[in-house]
């Protein structure tokens, strides 16, 4: 490990503690293939330390884990980005839906942003049942408006790998993408048995906007068994930054190649560009399932930025409230990073620009 002391990062992660936006973190970057930080401060929980081994969940900061599963799937020519979802899963196409393709739930442009509210204790079936039969968005043209669907598309996206492989989505995407990275404490589900086995290594997301941290519903032994491709992936953050780190090799680790070089910088190129997202109500660029870095539409008021020092090739995913990661091709760089507690956006806006550039800096990249 290289020779960094991370102080400015500890030292934005210590004053978070102290004002109560979070009770611990994980920190994890690397440059030129070289680890400069991996490490856990505060607690996973309120009676656990926080290692750099706790698992730990990275809420929307997983979707890309999904994403390059439905890139493999494309790379062997099991489908193509211009396909109809209806292509795949009939059902799918009612209520206007019938012209939405895979491209457009890659770049958040398909127009059925909430269609699976109040379903978030719905088995996978009733919840993609609800998706099917929703409407398209009044007035919404697919391609053509632009606003982040928080979990909805990427149900429909691991029902595409589940019909395409015939396996469930968890095994897919263990097959897929986290066994040849050697993932191995990286899940979408735990059950009551594995929750036992991680013990003092199972961390807690914490909501912390109301002052009194209290764990965040789906940490319940109920919700950790529930699967969500875009929202319920959880492990230690040094195995999100593994992942990153195969993509900043073109595809390719030190032991093997998971995609090509061309796959690689297709999903990480801007596909949607200049478009406002009327989610996140501000302009932003997307890749193929990833948010390109959009500072230069407003670097302290972008959502979910990567902090002012990120080169404009910049490409990775947030978690709501609470975690990062990111790959910085320019600088060789890969940064991953979770706080367990969520303050509501402004608070962890300002922690998530705060923590990224300390990381620059104290990587002497500025």
């Amino acid at each position: 490990m290289a020779d960094f002391p991370m102080e400015r990062t500890r030292a934005v992660i210590e004053e978070g503690m102290l004002s109560g936006l979070h009770i611990g973190a994980q920190v994890y970057a690397s440059l030129n293939k070289e680890v400069c930080a991996d490490f856990g401060m505060g607690k996973a929980a309120p009676e656990a330390p926080m290692t750099s081994g706790t698992t730990m969940l990275w809420m929307s900061a997983g979707k890309p884990l999904t994403a390059v599963a439905i890139a493999r799937l494309w790379e062997e020519g099991l489908l193509k980005l211009d396909d109809t979802v209806q292509h795949f899963i009939p059902e799918f196409g009612s209520n206007g839906k019938g012209s939405v393709t895979i491209r457009h739930i890659l770049t958040h442009t398909g127009g059925f942003r909430f269609a699976d509210a109040g379903g978030a204790a719905s088995s996978w079936s009733a919840t993609l049942q609800r998706i099917a039969h929703a409407p398209l968005e009044e007035g919404w043209i697919p391609g053509e408006r632009a606003g982040y669907h928080p979990s909805s598309s990427w149900f429909v996206l691991g029902e595409v790998v589940q019909r395409l492989t015939g396996q469930s989505f968890e095994r897919a995407v263990t097959e897929l993408i986290l066994e040849p990275l050697e993932m191995a404490d990286t899940s979408f589900a735990l059950n009551a048995r594995q929750e036992e086995a991680l013990g003092e290594r199972l961390g807690t997301m914490m909501v912390t906007a109301r002052g009194k941290p209290e764990p965040l519903e789906r940490e319940s032994q109920e919700g950790r068994a529930l699967v969500s491709p875009g929202a319920s992936a959880r492990g230690p953050i040094q195995e999100l930054a593994r992942f990153y780190e195969m993509l900043l090799g073109h595809g390719q680790t030190d032991k093997m190649r998971l995609i090509s070089q061309q796959t690689a910088e297709a999903i990480s190129a801007r596909h949607r560009t200049a478009m406002y997202d009327e989610t996140f109500r501000h302009t932003m660029d997307w890749g193929l399932g990833f948010i390109i870095n959009s500072a230069f539409y407003g670097e302290e008021t972008v959502p979910y930025g990567y902090g002012r020092y990120a080169s404009r090739r910049t490409f990775g995913h947030s978690g709501s409230q609470s975690s990062c990661a990111f790959c910085d091709p320019q600088r060789s760089l890969v940064v991953a990073w979770v706080c367990n507690g969520m303050p509501g956006e402004p608070a962890h806006q300002k922690r998530q620009r705060n923590i990224n550039n300390a990381i620059y800096e104290d990587l002497r990249l500025t």
